[in-house]
């Protein structure tokens, strides 16, 4: 079974991560009788020093392609003064918009040999299993009109929040869904005291849910969901947002598990798939062999899941990661000076993950 992967490892420790998840494909894939075309082109900053461009239209004709695509991290301050519509991140928008990825889910589980790594109490974060679905392509990222204006010394910038019924539908759909498969619970998020998209959410996923009368539904105003998540966590199993809300949260509930470094993602559409660690390109790390690769590792679990729909591996490369912590091998961001915890750089982390693969 040759599949077709294209990757862009991006900026900063975007290739350090990226290096080890491939690695981790390679093997797992063998294991299951996979064969793999890698591709790896640029995306984000680096596209931008080699071609002046955030990602080339051949590039994102290669991506609609592929049977996935694997991104590692784009952006870093080298480029935060460039024009909006030069920065990095707009080949990451840009791949969301044309391949039609309006589906993220954001699997966060707290591990329990990493419950001391976390700044919140044991007992609060202790059997945390949730999911956030993020809807990707609609909201104040992509609305227009979006501008900025100068009259003489005054500055004006707008942003325009949208949203379209058939977005929420598809979205609410997609974590209704996901609710089946795991405790039939979805917490719907907006702010509909106040936002007339809000108001729209909560109107359209309201409809929605009656096609799913095993599933309960809960509406959170996002305030009171980020209180929440770090309040009592637990209480959630599907997390429902729109693009910013979910951009926010997700990184919030990823301190439940630790660190950033270990919440993979996958964005999903109605053809190629996106896979990518939510953690940023840290430029502070680069070259010192200390980023933490199980998120993107974690992120090639769910490619197998997902896009290859193999769910034995997928469960046999989270479980392997699981017994690397549990053996108390950790990055920085994971160290606590605990007693038997060992310090591993990025490297090791991926050789730890794979030799676990090669026990089973």
């Amino acid at each position: 079974m040759a599949k077709k992967i294209v990757v862009l490892p991006g900026d900063g420790i975007g290739p350090d991560v990226t290096r080890e998840a491939i690695r981790v494909l390679k093997t797992a894939g063998k294991k299951a009788g996979f064969e793999f075309e890698i591709l790896e082109l640029l995306a984000g900053g680096i596209s931008l020093d080699a071609y002046g461009v955030p990602i080339r239209d051949d590039v994102v004709e290669t991506c609609q392609r592929a049977d996935a695509v694997f991104l590692g991290a784009v952006g870093g301050p080298k480029w935060d003064n460039l024009p909006k519509e030069r920065r990095p991140e707009i080949a990451l928008l840009r791949l969301r918009k044309e391949l039609g990825l309006f589906t993220n889910l954001r699997p966060v589980k707290a591990c329990d040999a990493l419950l001391e790594a976390s700044t919140l109490k044991r007992e609060v974060i202790q059997g945390v299993d949730l999911l956030v679905v993020r809807e990707l392509t609609g909201g104040i990222y992509f609305g227009q009109p979006k501008f900025t204006e100068s009259a003489g010394r005054e500055e004006r910038a707008v942003d325009t929040m949208e949203y379209r019924t058939s977005e929420i539908e598809r979205i609410a759909k997609a974590a209704f869904d996901c609710a089946q498969k795991r405790r039939k619970k979805v917490i719907s998020v907006d702010k509909a005291n106040i936002l007339a998209t809000s108001q729209l959410w909560r109107r359209t996923v309201v409809r929605i849910a009656r096609q799913y009368p095993d599933v309960v539904l809960e509406h959170m105003l996002v305030d009171n969901c980020a209180m929440q998540l770090v309040r009592n966590p637990r209480q959630f199993d599907v997390l429902l947002t729109e693009n910013m809300f979910g951009d926010i949260l997700s990184d919030e509930a990823a301190m439940l598990t630790g660190s950033i470094g270990m919440l993979p993602s996958a964005s999903l559409g109605p053809g190629v798939a996106m896979y990518e660690p939510i953690h940023g390109s840290a430029p502070d790390l680069v070259g010192k062999n200390a980023a933490n690769p199980l998120a993107s590792i974690q992120s090639v679990a769910m490619m197998f899941r997902f896009s290859f729909g193999v769910e034995s591996i997928a469960s046999s490369i989270e479980s392997a990661v699981e017994r690397v912590l549990i053996r108390g091998l950790r990055t920085a961001d994971l160290f606590t000076a605990s007693e038997n915890q060992i310090r591993i750089g990025t490297r090791e982390m991926g050789e730890a993950v794979i030799e676990e693969l090669n026990r089973v």
